[in-house]
């Protein structure tokens, strides 16, 4: 537990363990999962595999894989790392990837949809008076639209950080104390929202709160000795009503 940050409000879990945090002004959302659906790309990997839910070992070796090279002072795009992991995963299943399979899941990777409950949730929350701003593993796009463009909601959000800007990616430590300070707000302001405990506990180990979004396939850990989220819950509008019920009431 980070005892530096406020003491303002006070989570008390189940298990007895208590976690601290400040009150939030800044929601600092990731992008993958938790805002756009890559499950639409599921149709894409059964046509190459046979077997859609190979979809989710790929992005699986994806995350592991920028934790990798992170962990190993390296650093690749996210875009080319995928396109890599889709031929390891190819060799791994004994399927040919062709470049054409390669561009088609690279063009995916820019255009997926959002998932339906987010419109909702981001403008209870920016109308709450939140700050709205997202920090993601995937680059900007300078040849057109980035997936967060392409999926109507960039207009929601004041900034948009990209992990390329310190060449690490989450959970590094690095990559949030960049929006604080690009922010000049102090850590304990920001608050993550993410579909991934990897990343909330990231972000708690570096000075913020957080919530959890259970998108399908997500569910908090229960470790005690580790942050636990300040707030779960199963989509956004969920999450933005008790954010404003504990911080905007």
């Amino acid at each position: 537990m980070n005892h530096n940050l406020a003491t303002s409000a006070t989570q008390h879990r189940p298990n007895g363990a208590e976690w601290i945090g400040g009150e939030p002004s800044v929601l600092v959302f990731d992008v993958n999962e938790t805002l756009i659906d890559f499950e639409s790309m599921n149709p894409l990997f059964e046509r190459i595999f046979g077997d859609r839910r190979v979809m989710r070992e790929w992005l699986g070796h994806l995350i592991m894989y920028s934790m990798t090279i992170t962990l190993s002072g390296l650093y690749e795009g996210y875009f080319t790392l995928g396109q890599g992991l889709l031929k390891m995963v190819g060799d791994i299943h004994g399927v040919k990837v062709t470049d054409s399979d390669i561009e088609e899941i690279g063009q995916a990777m820019l255009t997926m949809p959002a998932h339906p409950d987010v419109e909702e949730g981001l403008t209870r929350m920016k109308d709450a008076g939140f700050r709205l701003v997202t920090l993601t593993n995937s680059p900007s796009n300078p040849h057109g639209e980035s997936p967060l463009e392409h999926a109507g909601l960039a207009h929601f959000f004041e900034r948009r950080f990209t992990i390329e800007t310190v060449r690490a990616y989450k959970p590094a430590q690095q990559v949030y104390h960049l929006v604080a300070q690009e922010l000049e707000v102090p850590p304990s302001t920001c608050f993550m929202v993410a579909a991934h405990v990897w990343d909330t506990v990231g972000a708690q180990s570096a000075g913020y709160t957080a919530g959890l979004v259970t998108r399908p396939g997500n569910a908090p850990l229960p470790v005690a000795s580790l942050p636990q989220p300040n707030l779960v819950a199963p989509d956004l509008p969920a999450l933005a009503g008790q954010l404003i019920q504990r911080w905007r009431s």
